[in-house]
C-alpha cells in the first residue's frame, strides 16, 4: 500500500519541479525570455545589476530598448566591457540588439539591466517585476528573482 501512495506522490512532486523550471520562461512574440535574476544588493548601493536570456526564434533582428520597474527611479540597459586595462560600462542608449536566430545573454561582466536610484535594496529571496521593452516584440513583464551577492544563473532558482 506504501509503495503505491508514494508513486503518485513522486510523480507529482517531479511534475511540480519540472513545471517550476519552464515557469521562468516568456515568451513573446518571436523571443524567448528566460533565466532572469538579480544580485542582491549591499546596504546603502543605490544601484543593482539584472541579468537574462533572450532567444530570438524568429527571422527578424529584434532589440530590447528599454526597461522599468516600480522599485528603481531609473532602469537602462547597460554594456560592461574591458579597453585595455580599464573596465568601461556604458548606457546603450540605441538598446541592445536581439538578432534573428540567436541567443543575447545579458550576465555579470557584459550586457545587463542596471536597476537605478533603488530606494530599498534587493534582498536575496525578494521578486523584482520589471517591464522589458522590444522595438519589435513589444512589452513584457518580467520577475527577476534575487539570489545572493554572487548569485549566477545556475544558482539564482535556489532557495
Amino acid at each position: 500500500m506504501l509503495k503505491r501512495a508514494f508513486a503518485p506522490a513522486a510523480f507529482g512532486l517531479a511534475f511540480l519541479l519540472s513545471s517550476m523550471a519552464f515557469a521562468d520562461e516568456i515568451k513573446i512574440g518571436d523571443l524567448t525570455i528566460s533565466t532572469p535574476y538579480i544580485r542582491a544588493m549591499v546596504p546603502g548601493a543605490p544601484v543593482g545589476g539584472g541579468y537574462v536570456t533572450i532567444t530570438n526564434t524568429g527571422d527578424t533582428d529584434d532589440r530590447l530598448i528599454a526597461a522599468s520597474s516600480p522599485r528603481a527611479g531609473t532602469v537602462q540597459i547597460h554594456e560592461m566591457r574591458m579597453d585595455k586595462d580599464i573596465m568601461v560600462m556604458r548606457e546603450l542608449a540605441d538598446g541592445l540588439p536581439i538578432p534573428a536566430g540567436k541567443t543575447v545573454e545579458l550576465k555579470p561582466g557584459g550586457y545587463h539591466v542596471m536597476f537605478m536610484k533603488v530606494a530599498e535594496p534587493f534582498l536575496q529571496g525578494q521578486t523584482v517585476k520589471t517591464r522589458l521593452t522590444f522595438e519589435k516584440a513589444g512589452s513584457v513583464e518580467v520577475d527577476f528573482p534575487v539570489g545572493s551577492i554572487a548569485a549566477n544563473k545556475e544558482t539564482s532558482h535556489v532557495k
